[in-house]
């Protein structure tokens, strides 16, 4: 059985589904309010145990997934969130062994999940320009289970160059991602994806452009991720009064080769 130990990762769940992460320290006692729950009763406890605070209230405890990590770690910026990044993941391919170039690195929530999703025989090389979120990004992905081999973060302005060549895959979060389309060019194998997450749709309409008019790529779509949740209890079966709306904008394209002059 797996155990909870000491400098795990956990969250615990009180009865309105509300998380709270915490790393287990023997020494600490965790306040909220539903009590007190003292850390070194949880430590040797499995994962997905029931507890209960110093007032009698029932609470769950489980190693966090990715998901509730990303959600609950600290950030300095707005994040790609995970309904988002799972579109991203799949409708770019990103598949175990890529290698896949990201800007820029934000808070580290899609950083996070591509090193997952390329693996270790894959490699993520992530671009930054501010030193301070380079390094709140560095410091997540080490707090999630350490800093991979097959991670690159690099301090540099990707507007200016991709240094890398026979890319696999590269995502931008960035304001201007058309003025990425260049370098995308030389660093993306041919049949290789890029693609754009833009908060506003003029953002989306310019890079969206800017593709259509490159001899070398060819657009795929544009596409926006909604999720509706239900409440469902007893009678009462219906969406729920708040839904997670509007975050972003998902741009995608593919690069080619264009028929040369001498074969037309």
């Amino acid at each position: 059985m797996d155990k909870l130990a000491e400098g795990d990762l956990v969250i615990f769940v009180d009865h309105k589904g509300r998380s709270f992460m915490q790393r287990l320290d023997p020494k600490k006692i965790f306040n909220f309010h539903d009590g007190q729950i003292a850390h070194e009763e949880v430590i040797g406890k499995p994962d997905g145990s029931e507890i209960l605070t110093s007032i009698g209230k029932k609470v769950l405890v489980f190693r966090p997934t990715l998901k509730e990590y990303i959600m609950n770690m600290p950030r300095k910026s707005n994040i790609v969130y995970p309904k988002d990044i799972s579109i991203i993941l799949m409708w770019a391919d990103v598949f175990p062994g890529a290698r896949v170039v990201e800007a820029g690195s934000g808070s580290g929530a899609l950083l996070l999940s591509l090193l997952r999703a390329v693996g270790n025989e894959g490699q993520v090389i992530s671009y930054e320009e501010r030193e301070d979120m380079l390094e709140r990004a560095r410091k997540n992905v080490e707090r999630f289970g350490g800093i991979p081999p097959h991670l690159t973060l690099k301090k540099g302005n990707i507007y200016e160059q991709i240094e890398e060549r026979d890319i696999d895959r590269i995502i931008l979060d960035v304001p201007e991602p058309w003025r990425v389309l260049p370098h995308a060019s030389v660093a993306l194998k041919s049949g290789g994806i890029i693609v754009a997450y833009t908060p506003t749709i003029k953002q989306a309409e310019q890079f969206v452009a800017a593709v259509k008019s490159s001899s070398d790529f060819m657009f795929l779509q544009t596409i926006e991720v909604l999720i509706r949740e239900w409440h469902i209890e007893g009678l009462s079966v219906r969406p729920e009064h708040r839904m997670v709306g509007h975050t972003g904008f998902l741009s995608l394209a593919r690069k080619f080769i264009p028929v040369s002059p001498l074969q037309e």
